[in-house]
């Protein structure tokens, strides 16, 4: 019986190979029409072919000069029977670095199949294609600027973005994504159609989803594809440098005398650490300034201490009755610098809290509110930005008339 079996499965086997060595290694090639005249509305013409062993696929286009466009070089199909098929939308890749994929031109064109069995067998098949094509300019990323080219994004407002800039002489669609140093890639702009003027697009160092990126210099590759399917790319480098999440905490806040008459002064001792991994800029008015009630940060020293976008961080003081009805929210602010205004980093103008630095400020009030009970506490402010730690320390001031 074992023999019987095995005599079988030997038959059978052999009719297989036989049946496949039969068959030949490329049958029948067709194309769903022998003309092809794009528009830029997706017409394709579908090249099939069927392949009867294992074998290397080529197909390429040749003009009537002898140029020679391949559109699928060396691809591996196995035996199938459904025919292959693929769909040519008058495009061909080509071995420039910028313009990767264009629109041929129109002519006549025979389609050259070519197939490569394991054995070294080949079999080619030629078709006939007539491409009746339309002069476009194509989709190039002109005049392409990345400013700057090196970014610290850590909300300093000092090169925390860059800003990629180029110009399209056609409508496109255009892919932005990019690079890390070990090959990975994010998104940063998917399938924009953009009109043919100039264009502007920001980064700020992060992912779609607000990922900050670690330092490195990355790659943006900027592709842009009219509806021809013309298909533009272009390269820069871009370096992160410098970059992380501004953090700080206020430790301790004590502020006295308790008990004050009407026009005396009550003293705010406030220490601020830089819980973050990178430096927080902060201005003036210095450690140890004394406000009015009746003043606010931005009205002192002829304005010298307004509200800066975006980079600064100071201390605040307000009260209760105030942030209930005033446009200013803590009207009472001083740098976040232990250091006498003429050794900071730029003297009288600006300072840094390091990573892991605690500064102590001390500021002064003098009360002439016309109040018996005020309720201060302190916070933490990031100019333009927001209000990072709120409402803390409240401490009660009783006012004596």
């Amino acid at each position: 019986m074992k023999r019987i079996i095995t005599l079988l499965f030997t038959l059978t086997a052999l009719l297989f190979l036989s049946s496949c060595t039969a068959r030949p290694l490329l049958g029948e090639v067709t194309l769903s029409a022998d003309e092809l005249r794009p528009t830029g509305a997706g017409e394709t013409v579908t090249i099939a072919y069927a392949i009867g062993r294992p074998a290397q696929v080529t197909i390429a286009l040749v003009d009537d000069q002898g140029t020679r466009y391949t559109l699928r070089r060396n691809e591996p199909r196995a035996p199938s029977s459904e025919p292959y098929a693929l769909r040519f939308d008058g495009t061909a890749p080509t071995d420039d670095p910028i313009l990767l994929r264009r629109m041929l031109p129109g002519g006549d064109y025979t389609v050259v199949i070519e197939a490569v069995g394991e054995d070294g067998a080949r079999q080619t098949a030629e078709r006939s294609l007539t491409i009746i094509g339309q002069d476009a300019p194509l989709p190039l990323i002109d005049n392409l600027v990345i400013f700057p080219d090196t970014i610290s994004p850590n909300a300093d407002a000092i090169d925390d973005v860059a800003e990629i800039t180029y110009q399209l002489p056609t409508t496109a669609t255009v892919d932005i994504v990019v690079t890390a140093p070990d090959g990975a890639t994010f998104p940063f702009v998917t399938a924009a159609e953009e009109a043919p003027a100039l264009q502007k697009h920001v980064w700020n160092g992060r992912t779609v989803d607000g990922t900050l990126l670690p330092d490195g210099v990355y790659t943006l590759i900027i592709r842009a594809q009219d509806r021809f399917g013309n298909l533009v790319e272009q390269r820069r480098t871009i370096t992160i440098e410098g970059g992380g999440q501004p953090e700080a905490m206020i430790t301790y806040s004590y502020m006295a005398p308790q008990s004050v008459m009407l026009g005396e002064v009550i003293t705010v001792t406030v220490r601020v650490r830089n819980t973050g991994t990178v430096p927080i800029r902060t201005y003036g008015p210095p450690s140890g300034y004394e406000y009015d009630t009746d003043q606010v940060f931005s009205s002192i020293e002829d304005g010298a201490y307004v509200a800066r976008s975006g980079g600064f961080w100071r201390v605040g003081v307000d009260w209760d009755a105030n942030s209930g009805g005033a446009a200013k929210r803590y009207p009472y602010r001083w740098a976040l610098s232990p250091r006498p205004p003429e050794q900071w980093r730029i003297p009288f103008e600006e300072d840094l809290l390091m990573p892991g630095e605690e500064a102590e400020i001390v500021g002064r009030i003098r009360i002439r509110q016309p109040e018996t009970k005020m309720g201060f506490y302190v916070g933490l402010i990031q100019d333009g930005v927001g209000f990072f730690q709120d409402r803390t320390g409240r401490t009660i001031i009783n006012v004596g008339f």
